[in-house]
């Protein structure tokens, strides 16, 4: 088991829902988290809030798709804290249209958040995990990796890559003390997803998960640091969904 108290962490998308709940979760272990998100005021609004009971915690703006601003997220981190220990590369967007309807534009843009902003956080973070002597990569998969979804083609195609980017990634490194993992979370209750929001719409997404209900973001926080502190676990991705890809 890895003691987390000092680890430095990075965790992206991490201003809000499952990033947001990860990051606060990691902060309790005693770790110095790095927030990176694409909104800049309420990565500052978040870490000033956290800053009133955690002092080691940081926010960076970084753009995900943009090698250059997530070399920068690392880069930051190292300087300001020293080493990097583990990354969780969350941040991701979706758009639900007609596959027929899509720009490749449109397309292109989920790629390049959910696929290639996995990449170059996996690729930029291996170099400062050999200096600390290993670590641990985490990236956000989803169900929908694993199974279809109608008007879903561009999100589900990043993230069954994102599962065979953390399993190439695992056999590669694994001689050198760096884990690579995935969390692949079913339908989560947020700002924008909840019964007031979706109306009926809702209650069908609740009938597809067997447990009855939706997940929430500290749930797919809990299993985020399980993957960062088991020292056994590498090559896979835990899907925590309720049930959902039982079916």
């Amino acid at each position: 088991m890895i003691e987390l108290k000092n680890q430095v962490v990075i965790v992206t998308g991490g201003a809000s829902g499952i990033g947001l709940a990860t990051a606060k979760r990691f902060l309790e272990k005693g770790a110095k988290v790095v927030i990176g998100d694409f909104n800049e005021k309420a990565g500052e609004d978040v870490v000033q809030d956290l800053k009133g009971t955690y002092s080691d915690v940081t926010f960076v703006k970084v753009n995900v798709a943009e090698e250059a601003s997530v070399k920068n997220l690392v880069a930051k981190t190292v300087e300001t804290y020293g080493q990097l220990n583990v990354i969780f590369n969350n941040a991701g967007i979706g758009i639900q249209k007609p596959t027929h309807e899509l720009t490749y534009e449109e397309y292109q843009k989920v790629i390049a958040v959910n696929q290639d902003g996995v990449f170059f956080g996996v690729k930029n973070a291996i170099p400062e995990l050999l200096k600390a002597g290993g670590g641990s990569i985490i990236n956000t998969a989803s169900i929908l990796g694993a199974v279809g979804e109608p008007t879903s083609t561009p999100y589900a195609a990043s993230k069954g890559a994102v599962n065979l980017i953390t399993k190439s990634v695992a056999l590669e490194y694994a001689d050198r003390n760096i884990r690579c993992n995935a969390v692949a979370p079913g339908f989560i209750e947020s700002g924008l997803v909840n019964k007031e929001a979706l109306g009926d719409f809702y209650d069908g997404l609740v009938a597809k998960h067997p447990a009855g209900r939706l997940g929430t973001p500290d749930e797919i926080a809990h299993g985020v640091v399980y993957l960062a502190e088991n020292e056994f676990v590498t090559g896979t991705t835990i899907y925590i969904d309720g049930g959902y890809t039982a079916k």
